[in-house]
């Protein structure tokens, strides 16, 4: 029995079924196409979007500021989870690293300390966290703002993988239930919170040893929120259990989780092993690889959804700009109307700000717009804002308007109705980027222009 076990240990196996299914091993042509609709997406970016944002700050609401490398940037996959349960392991066992001196480290004790961004590179190299962040053709460069003792904790490594010439990996800190925030030097869950905006899968890794649920992961998962269509959640090491022990551990991992995911469909689970050493014999190996396969295509399902994945994107982050514009120029308006010869000015506001909803602020924005109300922000937020950036510092919406450049409000509904929607059907149509009907590509209502005062 031992020299069987031995053989085990040092067993393979195949991971043809890994090239196949990302299509490794064909030959991709030089994609100029998509190259074309990304300067598309810039320029609409550039032209029709930034102006309003930097206009109204929205940067110092929601702290999201997008950059020309995350416009082209490729798609990225995150990894989260609890210390030792694999992370790094499923890394190295997707790109082959395996004893290979490359291969990012493992062990049963808490290894990665560092965010580890694992990206294509012409050879093996380390990129120190610091020059990532000052480079702005990557786009990591926003990450300077989170401190030098973070961009201590961050490293690249570039690795001639055809994989990675499609996707770029992120592999997190585990999650240690008992440390405090504080002790790790940096805002983890800050950090975590831009990985996670930016990212197209997210695989919240277990295995069956670590399945309660602290604080710190409850946090993550808060996190989360919104984000829940990219999440898989991944069961690793399942074939070190027996099928009766496999199926508690599957409820137990469900059960601790459900209070913590509030969607009406339960999120994708897969189990299997994702390493590089055979099955354990007598578990469900077709199983295991089928969950695997499965995995893999969801994964290739993302890298192929990429240009349609980042025009969303950019439409997502126009719509909550004019909805923040909206908002701004309605405090803005509605203090003008208040104020008189002889009011004191920051009284006037201060009323304002503690109780929007008495001057109808977020109501009237939901009555007068095709706003969700379920896309309005949080009203403290404005608190916040109008700490830093006072009122009269901003101009009306109907002030923003050039003879040459047009509105900045009628810019962004176009492109939200029109521009974006008009690259997205062109991607579906397999046509370079053209000017295209509303009837193909379905841009749905246009937003009414009530912002300015009749």
């Amino acid at each position: 029995p031992e020299e069987v076990e031995d053989s085990r240990e040092t067993a393979t196996r195949d991971r043809s079924h890994i090239d196949n299914t990302l299509k490794l091993n064909e030959d991709k042509p030089a994609d100029d196409y998509s190259g074309t609709v990304l300067q598309r997406l810039r320029k609409i970016y550039h032209n029709s979007i930034k102006p309003l944002e930097q206009s109204y700050r929205y940067n110092e609401l929601r702290q999201h500021e997008i950059s020309d490398g995350e416009i082209t940037s490729k798609p990225m996959v995150l990894f989260l989870g609890p210390w030792s349960v694999g992370k790094s392991t499923m890394i190295n066992y997707l790109l082959g690293l395996d004893a290979s001196p490359y291969q990012l480290y493992t062990g049963a004790e808490p290894t990665t300390s560092e965010f580890t961004v694992i990206m294509h590179g012409p050879k093996v190299k380390t990129i120190e966290g610091i020059v990532m962040a000052a480079d702005s053709a990557r786009s990591f460069s926003p990450l300077e703002k989170f401190g030098q003792n973070f961009l201590e904790k961050l490293i690249g490594i570039e690795v001639p993988h055809k994989l990675l010439e499609r996707v770029t990996f992120v592999d997190t800190p585990g999650i240690i239930e008992n440390r405090k925030q504080q002790e790790r030097g940096y805002p983890f869950n800050d950090v975590c919170q831009w990985f996670i905006d930016r990212a197209d899968l997210i695989f919240v890794v277990f295995d069956p040893t670590k399945l309660d649920v602290g604080l710190e992961l409850e946090m993550l998962f808060r996190q989360l929120k919104g984000r829940e269509s990219q999440i898989r959640i991944i069961l690793k090491k399942a074939d070190s259990l027996a099928t009766q022990e496999l199926m508690r551990v599957y409820g137990a991992l469900f059960w601790s989780l459900a209070p913590l995911i509030n969607v009406t469909e339960p999120p994708r689970v897969y189990v299997s092993s994702f390493w590089p050493l055979d099955y354990h014999p007598d578990t469900h190996r077709d199983l295991f690889l089928k969950e695997e396969i499965s995995l893999l295509e969801d994964l290739n399902q993302v890298i192929e959804n990429r240009l349609e994945n980042k025009i969303a994107f950019i439409r997502q982050h126009a719509i909550r700009v004019r909805i923040h514009a909206l908002l701004v120029d309605r405090y803005l308006q509605t203090y003008k109307d208040k104020m008189t010869f002889f009011s004191d000015g920051e009284l006037v506001f201060k009323d304002i700000v503690e109780d929007p909803d008495k001057f109808y602020i977020f109501k009237s924005i939901l009555a007068k717009t095709n706003v969700s109300k379920f896309d309005l922000p949080n009203r403290e937020a404005y608190k916040d804002f109008f700490g830093i950036n006072p009122v009269n510092s901003f101009k009306l919406l109907a002030q923003q308007c050039s003879y040459m450049g047009g509105c900045y409000m009628e810019k962004i509904e176009r492109a939200i109705t029109h521009e974006l929607p008009d690259l997205l059907g062109s991607i579906g149509l397999g046509k370079k980027p053209s000017v295209l009907s509303c009837d193909t590509t379905g841009c749905g209502e246009t937003p009414k222009n009530r912002y300015k005062k009749t």
